[in-house]
């Protein structure tokens, strides 16, 4: 068996719920949030570090691992495992983000993407079957299917069309698969339109995948629209298999999608907002700037309540000075603090699970939390279970 999901206690106020995956490297609790690693290493950081943070899971990438450094030379290193030297679960996403994110530099056909590569020009034709051969290669534990991602803008015709190529390759994906202790996951769209993500969820979910993402949010749609689409759509998708959330998002956005049933996540956003001086405070409850002129003689750390090595050992003022002398510890140490800011928002969210308070907390947090661009769901008993 490639992954077996195990859930053990749902909250019955929502849809919340937490479990356990087990993969060809280990048990991961769920819900989880997984520190992205696009080029076989989270940005900055050793796989010592990512896993004193506690994080069980990170992500690689397809379509940047195939251009550089190129497949053969991933599996001659022994994939991203050995790479990296992260002895835990990988999961890998299958360039299918790319689709939309390299727009001007791909063309889609129904054997699949032919990209020109965005480091050096060259031609990378990537077929449903070629996306599971690398990911093979990558030694993935679990494998994302290639899919059509069509712009927040596209017509309802073009979302339609490009939800049931991503069907048919997702067929061709699951085929494609020779290693049977690697798992696939198939990618559930259809944009906003909440009738083509049912018919979608009918199309996939009845095929032996083993387990079920929602792709197509958080890509330009206003975040009432997603939380709309996922409260819709998760619920729907299996209840004996993982979901997971493509690509989301703020501290807010896992808490409401644990909210509606997800149990998998991924973002870039911590990372990359470290690296800019962007970060997460009050366990993820608001922003700060470190490079704010207020920081420059402050003594304190970033978060007093943080547990994180970072808060532990160095101040805001110093840590303001190594990111405008552009020193490298800058993005390592500020990194380390917002993916712990992650990670212990998820530990939090499963322990209070594990303890039947889950709506508690839920409410708890939101109390405090104040979001600047005015989207704070709007009316809770339309995504919470009836009494």
């Amino acid at each position: 068996m490639a992954l077996k999901y195990t859930c053990e206690k749902e909250c019955g106020e929502t849809h919340a719920r937490l479990g356990r995956v087990q993969t060809a490297h280990g048990e991961i609790e769920t819900p989880v949030f997984m520190p992205v690693g696009t080029q076989a290493v989270v940005k900055a950081l050793t796989a010592t570090e990512v896993r004193a943070l506690g994080a069980q899971i990170i992500l690689g990438n397809t379509y940047h691992l195939a251009v550089r450094p190129g497949i053969e030379t991933v599996r001659a290193l022994g994939g991203m495992h050995a790479m990296y030297g992260w002895n835990q679960s990988i999961l890998t996403d299958s360039g299918g983000f790319q689709v939309l994110s390299l727009a001007q530099l791909r063309k889609i056909t129904e054997e699949g993407v032919k990209f020109r590569s965005h480091v050096d020009g060259s031609l990378l034709d990537l077929t449903p079957e070629y996306a599971i051969e690398i990911q093979e290669g990558i030694g993935s534990d679990i494998m994302m299917c290639l899919d059509h991602l069509p712009s927040t803008t596209a017509p309802r015709a073009e979302v339609e069309d490009a939800m049931s190529r991503t069907t048919r390759w997702a067929m061709r994906c699951l085929n494609a698969r020779t290693d049977p202790k690697k798992a696939v996951f198939a990618i559930i769209q259809g944009g906003t339109e909440l009738d083509l993500r049912t018919r979608h969820i009918n199309e996939l979910c009845q095929h032996d995948f083993d387990g079920f993402a929602v792709g197509g949010l958080s890509v330009g749609e206003s975040i009432p629209a997603m939380y709309d689409t996922l409260e819709h759509t998760a619920p729907q998708m299996p209840a004996d298999k993982p979901r997971y959330l493509m690509g989301v998002g703020r501290p807010v956005d896992l808490l409401e999608g644990v909210a509606r049933g997800i149990d998998m996540f991924d973002c870039v956003m911590p990372t990359r907002n470290a690296r800019k001086g962007g970060l997460f405070v009050d366990r993820g409850r608001r922003k700060m700037n470190i490079r704010n002129a207020a920081f420059k003689h402050d003594r304190r750390p970033i978060d007093e309540t943080c547990d994180c090595t970072t808060c532990q050992g160095y101040s805001r003022g110093y840590l303001r000075h190594l990111l405008y002398a552009n020193e490298i510890l800058a993005h390592r140490l500020l990194s380390i603090h917002n993916l712990r800011v992650y990670v212990r928002l998820m530990e939090e969210i499963r322990q209070a699970l594990r303890e039947g308070r889950f709506k508690a907390f839920y409410d708890e947090w939101k109390s405090g939390f104040t979001d600047p661009k005015n989207t704070q769901t709007r009316d809770p008993s339309r995504w919470t279970k009836s009494s």
